[in-house]
């Protein structure tokens, strides 16, 4: 079975390609001139859904990592630890709705009475949206994916996860660098899976110049969710105070 959006297809009848496949593959026939302004049709359904499902969302924080951990392991323990805790302190869990880690953080939510969401996408192999979530959708597009975890976000936590758990945190790292987002904070739980990657950017990236002295500061790594959370609210109640500041005041 594969889910595209709010279509499903079984059997012989999936397809061989996935719809941001199709979207990028420009080899072939000339008749993508013709059928590319559809597809803007498409994705612009994509963003319309994405905003009417979440656009009521109380705060929330994405929480990234690895769909191959198996339940049982520490690390999906983890998971479902962060989970809870953050639905403990009022904030959504977001997720992208798969296995491994986005389940145990989507189940510990769910269990500590939080809101549980999941953002699944469209895959060459089988990948449902797993049962502990609240709220879901699952995308075609990954750029229209990505825009809901950010704009629906106010912090991300970064589980152990591979590639793809690599690509949300260092796309989040640079939209807050470059300022195209709040600035709000990425934490990084489990400081021996992550403690040498932040080894490698101050030694390598620090070093030679290509990343400021403060940038240092965007990556939080700890091993205590209840001190990510910590992070995270800190965070918020500056923000807060920062924009109560600067609000202006009743006309005279």
């Amino acid at each position: 079975m594969r889910r595209a959006g709010p279509l499903t297809y079984r059997g012989r009848a999936i397809p061989d390609t996935t719809t941001d496949q199709r979207l990028l593959d420009r080899r072939g026939p000339s008749d993508w001139v013709h059928t590319d302004p559809w597809r803007v049709l498409r994705i612009q359904s994509e963003f319309v859904e994405g905003f009417g499902l979440l656009s009521e969302l109380p705060s929330a924080v994405s929480v990234f990592g690895s769909a191959r951990i198996r339940p049982g392991t520490e690390f999906y323990e983890l998971g479902v630890e962060v989970g809870a805790k953050l639905a403990d302190a009022g904030y959504a869990t977001i997720t992208g709705g798969g296995p491994g880690m986005m389940e145990a953080a989507n189940k510990g939510a769910q269990q500590a009475g939080g809101l549980s969401v999941g953002l699944g996408i469209e895959l060459p192999f089988e990948q449902s949206l797993n049962s502990y979530i609240d709220m879901g959708m699952t995308f075609r597009y990954f750029f229209v994916r990505k825009t809901m975890f950010v704009k629906y976000s106010q912090a991300f936590v970064v589980l152990p996860g591979g590639f793809g758990t690599l690509d949300e945190l260092f796309e989040a790292i640079t939209l807050v660098q470059t300022k195209k987002i709040t600035r709000f904070p990425v934490v990084l739980i489990g400081t021996e899976f992550w403690g040498g990657l932040r080894d490698w950017v101050e030694s390598s990236l620090l070093k030679h110049g290509l990343i400021a002295d403060q940038d240092m500061e965007l990556l939080h790594v700890t091993d205590d969710p209840d001190e990510a959370v910590h992070i995270i609210r800190q965070a918020h109640l500056h923000l807060e105070s920062k924009f109560e500041r600067t609000e202006p005041g009743p006309s005279s």
